[in-house]
């Protein structure tokens, strides 16, 4: 049975989710549409009321690929090879194939069937998603949540129009024509420029603002609720409008002329955003012709591509590159210019390299970095006796960072650091004798199995016979987040030179990836005679940043308190999860003056710390913060030393090498 969908035409706003959409149905050679925005907006309903719009096709009758029956030459193999006798058609209607998260490969792409391969002999294609979009809608909820290779596996069928299956000694070609439709929330992580190039265009969503528009949003979802046949009956007129256009605009689209001259429009809006390679003047060609034939219009105008540009470039536009220095030295100029010259031109070093930075970085972090960091974080502000506030300093944008490969199977998701999966998710990279939660691999099943079979031939009608000594299971590998740990130091040394401004900025760099990319990151301070847990496990950016912000620095160091509450926190953490890589980074010159007991502090400390090691499951990382200089005391080398971890001075706590040192590179 139809399952009744709001109709398109009563959607309230989401005027550029609505156009977009509509471009892509005259027109799927656009390459799809990217939807960014918070939950809650019709993103879902817009793609599904949209199939309602669009006419019945054609499709070959049995055929798992939609194929065309006047087009055989341009179907699947199968399709093409029936070339000696008429194809038997049928009509239905176009598809919205949902992708889920945990969709596997051969899910997606499609793989060989298990039964046929064991009863018959034969080898047989399992369709995947891929082939069930075809002709239709392929819709990726939180598509910036998928792991990059089934990422890769729909843009590649999206961009060449087929998807190829190459596994299991099968080779099959089937062609993969859809409109792609993905979803995300940015603040949850972006995709990788390069996926984010393929989707032609993309929208911005957000919630009505107007309060009459929420008003009416609830007064038609609750007559849609109450009565859905009378709702359709009603908006039926409005809805046939929007089919006819589509259908008009499909049949007006080869027709569309595009004078030459507006193909240097193109070229150089393109330009002026510094969008890299070509594909940002085609999918603006393309979308252009679109909405042109969408409004019955002869030919593209400049308007009809200024209002396709924001589509096309927002996910495209770059910011300029700084320019490099003159060659030749400035003119010297007089002290009276000196004199009348303007703030901007005596703008401090440090000011400029912060500018700087902010122009590699992205918009979003951008607007973080400008919330949370002060002109000159490295001035504290003043707190009741001898504590300090300092602002968190800038932020920078973080190399990608992750742990190395190990042979446990763990749980979980994230975009971090890639592991073995105990469950039907990722990438199939090889068998193993036990099979693992069901999750068989039937080409090393096979193979197993082919030697025996003419002693196992005993009248069953199977053609391979199979024993429980024959059953191979898979082994997958996908990616899923890490648990980084700071402990900082913050006594009154820290405070020297904005020591703790580049820490807190570190850190919340640090965050901010690690936010992207779903990991769990924690910090504790100590200071005077205890420890703080100033960041419990979190992937809020929000709550990182109060906490960060609000971290005072002054009094003495009581290190020793500063392990036990690490100790007492990481134990906690593998103690839920015991396949858990907790990462320690601790930030200290060493120097302990407070102990737990009746022991020389700095003793007490180096005691923690041996024990600290017992557990090789966590992996610590010392950064020293003592100055250089003719009197040097060491006592963070000893503490790394104790903590076998790996060594580092306060010099090291940069941007790029602190990331280098998480993945465990030298500097």
């Amino acid at each position: 049975m139809h399952r009744t969908t709001f109709p398109f035409s009563a959607i309230i706003g989401q005027e550029a989710l609505k156009q977009s959409l509509l471009l892509n149905a005259v027109n799927p050679g656009i390459g799809g549409v990217l939807i960014r925005g918070e939950k809650g907006t019709a993103k879902s309903t817009a793609v599904r009321a949209l199939a309602d719009l669009l006419p019945d096709i054609d499709v070959v009758q049995g055929c798992a690929f939609s194929c065309h029956p006047d087009h055989p030459e341009d179907g699947c193999d199968e399709c093409c090879r029936s070339t000696t006798k008429p194809l038997t058609r049928t009509r239905r209607r176009v598809r919205v194939v949902d992708l889920p998260l945990n969709a596997t490969e051969d899910r997606v792409a499609g793989g060989i069937d298990f039964t046929p391969a064991v009863q018959q002999g034969r080898r047989a294609l399992q369709p995947g998603l891929l082939a069930s979009a075809h002709r239709g809608i392929l819709y990726v909820d939180e598509v910036n949540l998928l792991d990059d290779h089934i990422v890769d596996i729909i843009l590649d069928a999206a961009a060449s129009g087929e998807n190829i299956i190459e596994r299991e000694g099968m080779s099959f070609r089937h062609p993969a024509r859809f409109i792609l439709v993905g979803t995300m929330n940015p603040e949850e992580g972006e995709l990788r420029p390069q996926l984010l190039d393929r989707f032609g265009l993309c929208v911005e969503t957000a919630g009505a603002r107007s309060p009459e528009d929420r008003v009416a949003l609830m007064e038609r979802r609750e007559a849609f609720d109450r009565d859905p046949i009378a709702f359709l009956r009603e908006t039926a007129p409005w809805n046939r409008r929007i089919a006819q256009q589509i259908e008009s605009g499909r049949a007006l689209l080869p027709g569309v002329r595009m004078q030459p001259h507006l193909r240097g429009f193109i070229t150089e809006l393109c330009t002026e955003n510094h969008v890299a390679g070509h594909r940002a003047d085609l999918v603006m060609e393309q979308a252009a012709c679109a909405l042109a034939a969408l409004q019955a219009a002869p030919e593209v105008t400049i308007e009809h591509i200024r209002q396709v540009a924001p589509m096309v470039l927002v996910h495209r536009r770059r910011e300029t590159q700084p320019p490099p220095p003159p060659d030749d030295p400035p003119s010297e100029k007089n002290d009276s210019s000196e004199e009348s010259a303007s703030p901007e031109d005596r703008k401090p070093e440090d000011e400029k390299n912060q500018t700087s930075a902010e122009v590699h970085s992205t918009p979003s972090e951008q607007t973080r970095g400008e919330n949370r960091t002060s002109p000159d974080p490295g001035e504290p502000k003043p707190r009741n006796g001898d504590e300090r506030i300092f602002e968190i300093g800038a932020t920078f944008k973080v190399k990608h960072l992750s742990a190395a490969k190990d042979r446990i199977f763990r749980r979980g998701s994230g975009r971090r650091s890639r592991t073995r999966v105990s469950q039907k998710q990722g990438r199939y990279v090889k068998s193993c004798l036990n099979p693992r939660y069901g999750d068989i691999a039937l080409d090393a099943t096979l193979r197993a199995a082919a030697p025996y079979q003419k002693q196992r031939r005993n009248g069953s009608g199977l053609c391979v016979i199979l024993t429980a000594r024959d059953i191979r299971g898979k082994i997958r590998e996908k990616r899923i987040g890490n648990f980084l740990f700071f402990l900082v130091d913050a006594s009154g040394s820290m405070g020297a030179r904005g020591r703790m401004a580049a820490s807190k900025g570190a850190v919340m760099s640090l965050l901010l990836d690690a936010y992207q990319k779903r990991d769990r990151v924690a910090m504790i301070s100590f200071r005077r005679n205890e420890a703080l847990v100033n960041l419990p496990p979190t992937t809020s950016v929000d709550l990182a940043g109060k906490l960060l912000a609000e971290m005072p620095v002054g009094g003495r160091t009581p290190l020793s308190a500063g392990l036990a509450k690490t100790h007492e926190q990481v134990r906690n953490v593998l103690l839920k999860d015991p396949a858990a890589r907790p990462i320690v980074i601790l930030i200290t010159d060493g120097k302990s003056n407070v102990a737990l007991s009746d022991q020389n502090p700095v003793e007490e400390a180096l005691g923690l710390a041996a024990a600290m090691t017992r557990d090789e499951r966590i992996r610590y990382i010392v950064v020293d913060s003592e100055e250089a200089g003719l009197v040097s005391f060491g006592l963070a080398r000893r503490l790394a030393a104790a903590l076998q971890a790996q060594y580092f001075k306060i010099d090291d706590l940069k941007a790029k090498t602190l990331v280098d040192i998480v993945k465990g590179q030298n500097p």
